[in-house]
């Protein structure tokens, strides 16, 4: 079965995100996917070129045979979004969209053990030509190294536990599953956690796979990059998914919009957030946070 990612809280998007008119127009979608979002843009806008960025090559195949019908104004790039604007030397951009939530495909399709769900070999790699993988994280860190990460990047309260328990199950094998890693996890943490409203192994997860592909890390100087890459007027558009992400989103977009030196206009005093209706067609939405800035 193929799962179709569901492009989270496109009509604030499309309403705040308006290319020119009158000549032709450039944006960039830093986090493209299966290009949901890319398709409604080159869609609506017939003057706007699209370069959608990805670095994971299976997934952006998905995008490009779907912006097929748009033909040269679609450009993919198999890159980090850090990456691109650490390189990018004009400042010649009408719109830029990150959206920083992990794709369905990742959990559904890839194999590469994103879901505690599945009985998959831990990978994690966006990009599958990375360093490290998940394995590297479970099996070759340190107990406490491994209980930081667990902490820092998945907020997670048992964290110690957690690394323990990893670390005594390793010393019997390398652990390779992440059904096993999954089971692991459970056993580990007090009975009542184990039945909450969300799998003890959730948070976890997220960790492991922040860690492998150092999300976090990337954010600050992509954002910077890209509003030095916007036009005057230019517009910027972010949806994160848990404070992790949005915490130093916010941080830096405050720090831009203040004093003498401001260089960009917050249009989202407050972020957007989904609609009752979008949430209840697609659950997965209910955390996403919608920040937007003009640069100045």
């Amino acid at each position: 079965m193929e799962y179709v990612h569901y492009s989270v809280m496109t009509q604030e998007i499309l309403e705040y995100l308006v290319p020119p008119n009158d000549r032709p127009a450039k944006m960039v979608d830093c986090t493209c996917g299966e290009g949901g979002h890319t398709f409604l843009f080159l869609s609506k806008y017939p003057n706007l070129e699209v370069t959608g960025l990805d670095r994971d090559r299976e997934i952006q195949k998905k995008a490009i045979k779907r912006m097929e019908p748009f033909g040269e104004r679609f450009t993919p790039r198999n890159i980090w979004f850090d990456d691109f604007f650490s390189e990018y030397g004009q400042q010649d951009l009408d719109l830029v969209l990150f959206d920083l939530g992990i794709s369905s495909f990742h959990f559904e399709e890839s194999e590469r053990g994103f879901s505690f769900r599945k009985g998959e070999e831990l990978d994690m790699r966006l990009d599958k030509d990375a360093p490290i993988s998940a394995q590297d994280v479970v099996n070759g860190y340190q107990e406490k190294r491994l209980a930081d990460v667990i902490y820092q990047f998945g907020e997670e309260r048992y964290s110690r536990r957690i690394a323990r328990a990893i670390v005594e199950a390793r010393k019997l094998h390398k652990i390779t599953g992440s059904e096993e890693l999954a089971s692991i996890i459970y056993k580990s943490v007090p009975p009542n956690y184990r039945y909450g409203r969300i799998h003890p192994a959730t948070r976890s997860f997220q960790a492991i796979r922040i860690e492998v592909n150092r999300e976090l890390d990337r954010i600050e100087p992509a954002l910077k990059g890209a509003v030095q890459a916007l036009r005057s007027g230019g517009r910027l558009a972010v949806i994160s998914f848990h404070s992790l992400e949005d915490r130093p989103v916010k941080w830096l977009f405050k720090g831009m919009a203040e004093g003498s030196e401001a260089t960009i206009r917050i249009l989202t005093k407050k972020p957007l957030i989904p609609s009752e209706q979008e949430v209840s067609e697609n659950p997965a939405s209910r955390s996403a946070k919608l920040r937007i800035i003009e640069k100045l």
